[in-house]
């Protein structure tokens, strides 16, 4: 699909068709976000596939934004290659962490399938109910399948500022 037409196309989907993803699918979205630009390439993503029933059922304890997905990434980043900036101070890895998502979702866009993330939960509870070992930080879940008949773009998918609000030239 052209860039253009991805970008146009994607929403955030809450309603999935019980149609499983195909595994190369889930493979070529996960090299999407293998190539996502990270700060000094530290690559700091951990991305745990969730696809079985028992893991699915899990994220329903996670969050009340489940949406039955047949595909849940959960989108962590490794404290073990987490970078901090010399100048600012800040860590990268929520930058790096999301930008390895967006690409992600693209992706799954690209690939006719839909997405939704979400961040409506406490991190402690996903590290809790799927023992991630200590390095792992969860940020995001990514939820992926093929969009139901039902499924609609939300009523503020379409509503956006206008580009003279949020930019300056210089």
């Amino acid at each position: 699909m052209e860039f253009q037409k991805v970008i146009e196309t994607r929403y955030s989907v809450r309603d999935y068709a019980d149609r499983p993803v195909e595994d190369e699918k889930i493979t070529a979205i996960l090299e999407a976000g293998k190539l996502a630009p990270t700060a000094r390439n530290s690559q700091p993503q951990l991305i745990y596939v969730i696809k079985s029933e028992s893991a699915r059922q899990k994220i329903k304890q996670l969050t009340p934004s489940a949406f039955n997905a047949p595909v849940v990434f959960l989108i962590c980043g490794d404290k073990n290659r987490e970078l901090i900036s010399s100048t600012s101070g800040l860590s990268m890895m929520p930058y790096d962490v999301s930008i390895v998502q967006t690409h992600m979702m693209l992706k799954a866009t690209d690939l006719g399938l839909g997405s939704c993330w979400v961040c409506q939960f406490k991190r402690e509870n996903a590290v809790e109910i799927f023992n991630l070992p200590e390095n792992a930080v969860p940020f995001s879940l990514l939820f992926v399948g093929y969009a139901s008949n039902k499924a609609t773009p939300h009523k503020w998918h379409y509503d956006s500022v206008n580009i003279d609000d949020y930019v300056t030239y210089l």
